[in-house]
């Protein structure tokens, strides 16, 4: 029998209670947003954005952005290095495409017999290299996509037997379980950055204290999302194998892994990607790679070989996105 027109009711969108915790998150994300300086941040930013379109004289934000592109750029290629600093300099091998300069430059000093300042031209001699500092970051680079790679093969190594104790249809029983969840959030809530600040006093300045702190931060995303695959997995197959007998590991082998291997390489190349990303900010700890050399330059204000660096690190991470993309195109 079919139901009048008036009798059919769609149901409410939204009720009281949800209005109700609408307005509560509006009323507690107001007062974070006072704490952390929202209201300030918006203010700013519509002054930066007026005095961009010509309706506001100046912005604080503006002139800001201006110095910081300014000292940044031309980024810094070439290297310039006094030849008396030089260990076994040769004027016979030089570098490829080097060449020594001779540099002139006058500063007043005080003369001590008539105590009179007296300008004197100071000569020294530099090794030019056109290309040397670009050369230099390249190779800084390449060992920070060295220690990415590293920390995700340890990472691979160390999540694997988590997830394994962690998926609580493969466990061995509840107490490996708890422990083995246990270790994959610590990994997770430690930062790499903390972890690599104490690792460098334990192993001293260099890329093993980064391989170890991303290894250990990864192994715990890649724990918590290789267990959870690993629970979710369809169950036939495995009833299958299980019902001829096949043991846990055959089964894992045979039934889940197929299943599961795309996602777990997808998984794999993103923490691969965020590696190369986090190398360079644990090397501003002495942890190796260039975030080292991006730290002492900044120090040193250096702003144009910042520039170069930052350059780089944007060339690498977009590279190994596009092929990250094409991996996951073709095994996902």
């Amino acid at each position: 029998m079919s139901r009048p027109a008036s009798a059919w009711e769609l149901p409410r969108p939204f009720g009281a209670r949800s209005l109700a915790v609408l307005l509560l998150v509006v009323v507690v994300g107001f007062f974070a947003g006072q704490r952390v300086e929202m209201g300030r941040m918006l203010s700013l930013t519509g002054e930066g954005v007026l005095a961009a379109v010509g309706l506001r004289d100046q912005s604080q934000v503006l002139s800001g952005l201006g110095t910081i592109a300014k000292s940044l750029f031309p980024p810094q290629i070439s290297e310039r290095t006094e030849v008396s600093r030089i260990e076994g300099f040769d004027r016979a091998q030089l570098p490829w495409f080097s060449h020594v300069e001779t540099e002139e430059s006058r500063q007043p000093k005080l003369n001590p017999q008539t105590l009179q300042m007296e300008e004197v031209v100071d000569r020294r001699e530099v090794l030019v290299e056109p290309l040397g500092y670009l050369w230099h970051v390249a190779v800084k680079m390449l060992e920070t996509f060295e220690i990415a790679i590293w920390a995700t093969l340890l990472a691979i190594v160390l999540s694997a037997p988590l997830a394994w104790c962690s998926a609580k249809n493969y466990t061995p029983n509840r107490a490996v379980y708890a422990l083995a969840r246990g270790i994959v959030g610590m990994f997770r809530a430690v930062p790499e950055l903390v972890s690599a600040l104490f690792l460098v006093l334990a192993y001293g300045f260099g890329p093993i204290a980064g391989v170890l702190a991303l290894a250990l931060h990864s192994a715990g995303f890649l724990g918590k999302f290789y267990a959870e695959d690993i629970e979710t997995a369809d169950d036939k197959p495995q009833e299958a194998l299980r019902a001829i007998g096949a043991n846990k590991l055959k089964v894992m082998r045979f039934a889940v892994l197929p299943q599961v291997m795309p996602q777990f390489i997808a998984y794999t190349l993103y923490i691969l990607d965020r590696n190369v990303r986090m190398a360079t900010v644990v090397g501003l700890v002495g942890a190796g790679g260039i975030g080292q050399e991006l730290k002492g330059r900044y120090d040193m204000y250096n702003y144009a070989h910042v520039g170069t660096i930052l350059i780089a690190i944007f060339l690498t991470v977009l590279v190994l996105d596009r092929v990250a993309a094409r991996l996951r195109s073709r095994y996902a």
